[in-house]
């Protein structure tokens, strides 16, 4: 009798929340595969350039009623249709220039991803405490998608969504993974919280294992945790402060072609330099210590072209301060993204070589089966990017200021080895005019606010055609442009030199948290399999 006991109650653990008896009905298929996309159409809206940050939390409440229980079979197709309502709105700027063949294709492919976890997050969903090991299973997802293929895309993490949130400060204890763990958690907390509610009030009891505490503390840890890591946030300055100027000098148009009048794009960034020159000796502006220009402010090479390297020492000359200029360069046979920091005396005096390029963007993997499906988009991308090696600091004569180009900012590496290199304040010198006035450079802006705070470090963004902003390191924007138009701002901030324990420990809470997910897994897993032993015997 014993051994009958234990086999039913493992069997009742495993078994779907409903049976298809109770759920398999056809008219009612529908609904699941429906909420599943709406709630991924809510993660979206969660996202910038809205402020909705906390509609993440209903948005993983709803797929995880929608995954509990679930056989892996339609857990999968659910997590796909999750996947496809996050990612199609969220990543629809990637086709604003070369139509929507490669918007689709890489969501379809981002969204397998999704649907890998949600067969995981159904696998576990009948343990106990399963939402730790849920939310541990999305943010493995999100460390494998940061890393396959082409080098990953993470563009989409839970934590870039969170720069108006309560729990940002997190980002400071263990980074993107640890942020974006802390909403998922909650969300599913929410979820599992309103279940047992739902049961106990139908029923009077709560089943074994259903006791209300663990999702108590699902949603009260993250939210402690957040208020706890606020002193963590400071932007009191450590090693003086620094007075900087960001210059956007606009594109003539927005779209591909921008990069065919590469010569007025240089132009226009030298104007507004010479414009902001003028306001600081009539006293309109104050004088900066140094100038950041953005990614592709120079695509004419000045190491080889006399005239552009005679526009760029003009405009440093007249400020009087180095400048930091974003250049396309070509040495020995190799094409590089480079930021260049340009002396007013002396000229070319420090590189830096963009480390990760953007696949299909600076470099075309698959070139002959891209060519083979669309001729012109081979077109696009003539020649690859090749990628530098090494961490980008400038020391701008005592404030050291590391450099993280453009798509490197989504990239949890490029950031963080700027800070342990010794950058007391960070650049994210951007070129989005590729995506005219699409939500791409709010959600880029976003990923530099995180940034900020997972640092403690001022960032600054310019970019050739907005949003160009100023970030302290507590994730405040204090200055920003409009989007294409000519700017520039100046504004004094500290420099830092303290590292948060996120800076620290690197990769490791994102290692513990995959972890986390594969003992969970292997727990369901392994349940699954003594359950089927016991119902056989």
């Amino acid at each position: 009798m014993t051994v009958t006991a234990t086999s039913v109650d493992q069997s009742d653990q495993l078994r779907p929340p409903s049976a298809p008896a109770a759920r398999g009905s056809r008219l009612l298929r529908p609904v699941p595969a429906v909420a599943s996309a709406l709630c991924g159409v809510l993660l979206y809206v969660s996202f910038p350039p809205r402020t909705l940050w906390w509609l993440a939390l209903p948005a993983f409440a709803g797929f995880a009623w929608v995954l509990r229980g679930r056989g892996w079979k339609a857990a999968l197709g659910l997590g796909y249709l999750f996947g496809l309502g996050f990612l199609l709105p969220l990543l629809v700027w990637t086709g604003v220039e070369v139509g929507p063949g490669p918007w689709l294709a890489l969501v379809a492919i981002e969204a397998v991803f999704v649907a890998l976890v949600g067969v995981g997050v159904a696998a576990v969903s009948r343990l106990p405490v399963w939402p730790v090991w849920a939310a541990a299973l999305w943010i493995a997802g999100e460390a494998v998608r940061a890393r396959v293929p082409f080098r990953g895309f993470p563009w989409g993490k839970i934590a870039f969504g969170q720069a108006d949130g309560v729990f940002l400060p997190l980002a400071a204890v263990g980074a993107t993974p640890v942020l974006g763990f802390a909403v998922v958690l909650c969300g599913f907390g929410l979820y599992e919280a309103g279940r047992l509610l739902v049961e106990r009030r139908r029923t009077g009891t709560l089943r074994r294992g259903g006791g209300a505490a663990a999702p108590l503390l699902s949603v009260a840890v993250p939210v402690a945790g957040a208020v706890a890591a606020r002193p963590l946030v400071s932007d009191e300055a450590q090693d003086g402060t620094a007075t900087v100027a960001v210059i956007q000098g606009n594109v003539p148009r927005a779209g591909l072609e921008f990069s065919a009048q590469r010569r007025a794009v240089l132009d226009h960034h030298a104007r507004e330099t010479l414009k902001l020159a003028a306001d600081i000796k009539a006293g309109k502006a104050a004088k900066p210590d140094f100038v950041l220009w953005p990614e592709n402010s120079s695509d004419i090479d000045p190491f080889t072209n006399p005239d552009a390297a005679a526009v760029i020492s003009e405009a440093a000359r007249a400020v009087g301060v180095p400048i930091s200029v974003g250049g396309v360069v070509e040495k020995d046979g190799r094409l590089l993204n480079e930021q260049i920091l340009w002396d007013p005396v002396k000229g070319p005096t420090q590189t830096y070589d963009k480390r990760q390029v953007q696949p299909f963007g600076e470099y075309l993997p698959l070139r002959g089966l891209v060519g083979a499906i669309n001729k012109d988009w081979t077109g696009m991308v003539r020649q690859d990017f090749s990628r530098g090696s090494e961490p980008g600091v400038f020391d701008f004569g005592g404030a050291r200021v590391g450099l993280a180009t453009c798509y490197e900012a989504a990239f949890d590496w490029a950031v963080r080895d700027t800070v342990t290199h010794g950058a007391e304040m960070i650049s994210v010198p951007s070129n989005n005019a590729t995506f005219d006035r699409s939500e791409m450079t709010y959600q880029q802006l976003a990923m530099s606010r995180v940034r900020a705070v997972e640092h403690s470090r001022t960032v600054t963004v310019p970019v050739t055609s907005g949003v160009s902003a100023v970030i302290m390191p507590d994730g405040r924007i204090t200055g920003k442009t409009g989007m294409f138009v000519p700017a520039y701002l100046v504004q004094k901030v500290p420099l830092r030199t303290s590292e948060t324990p996120a800076t620290r420990l690197g990769i490791l809470p994102e290692i513990a948290l995959v972890l986390v997910a594969a003992g969970g897994l292997g727990w369901a897993i392994g349940s699954g399999v003594r359950a089927r032993r016991a119902g056989g015997a």
